[in-house]
């Protein structure tokens, strides 16, 4: 029988959707022509669901979440209709904002706030997957409008490039820098760079976060 989403565990089913719809993403090459879209749109969706479901303690942030749900499904259906080349930009800001507007929720319940347990640490997890894709994003549309900013990547529809550009935002993000996809243009390094000092920098105020809860937790219990 599953488990209820609660305040609890819901950081838990937040992490799995954001990991699921990565893999999906990794299997982009392996898919057959048409099969593709359905794929990474229908992880997608889903994923978005479960952060909604994940998210609905949070009642400001919940129906902004919703509503951009609504909007990004609304404009799938017109790019799969209209074929419409512009509305892949409109469906990738619309995600961009949706990830920023779970990464705010998320990080407003977990950082120097309450009791350390599993929840927050699994929810830290999700705000880095999140910070991730959301630099993803941002590469992809750096490529909608310079083809050539990147070496080692083609441009393509952005369902192609998702998985290329989530590695390499990770690899940024964990300065790992295997150089394999580098930045070709200023613009772009100027990108890359930033996003690397935002992963050190949450790595620390994660850090700082948990060890300050857990301090807090600790006088607490020794008071009582």
């Amino acid at each position: 029988m599953a488990r209820k989403i609660t305040q609890q565990n819901n950081f838990f089913y937040t992490t799995l959707a954001l990991i699921a719809l990565l893999l999906s993403a990794s299997l982009v090459k392996e898919m057959p022509d048409g099969v593709l879209e359905f794929i990474i749109e229908a992880f997608t969706t889903v994923t978005f669901i479960v952060c909604i479901f994940s998210l609905r303690f949070d009642n400001a942030w919940y129906r902004f979440m919703a509503t951009l749900l609504g909007g990004w499904m609304v404009a799938i259906i017109v790019r799969n209709v209209t074929d419409i080349e512009m509305m892949d930009n409109i469906i990738l800001i619309l995600m961009f904002l949706f990830y920023g507007g779970t990464f705010r929720s998320i990080a407003r319940q977990i950082l120097f706030t309450g009791q350390v347990d599993a929840n927050k640490v699994i929810g830290s997890i999700a705000l880095f997957l999140l910070m991730g894709l959301m630099w993803a994003i941002i590469y992809i549309l750096i490529v909608a409008l310079s083809p050539h900013a990147f070496n080692g990547v083609e441009a393509a529809p952005w369902r192609e490039m998702m998985s290329q550009f989530a590695y390499f935002s990770f690899v940024t993000l964990t300065t790992l820098g295997y150089g394999d996809i580098s930045p070709a243009t200023p613009f772009a390094q100027v990108i890359v760079y930033m996003e690397a000092i935002a992963g050190v920098f949450y790595m620390a105020i994660v850090v700082a976060s948990l060890v300050s809860a857990g301090l807090a937790q600790t006088q607490d219990n020794q008071g009582n």
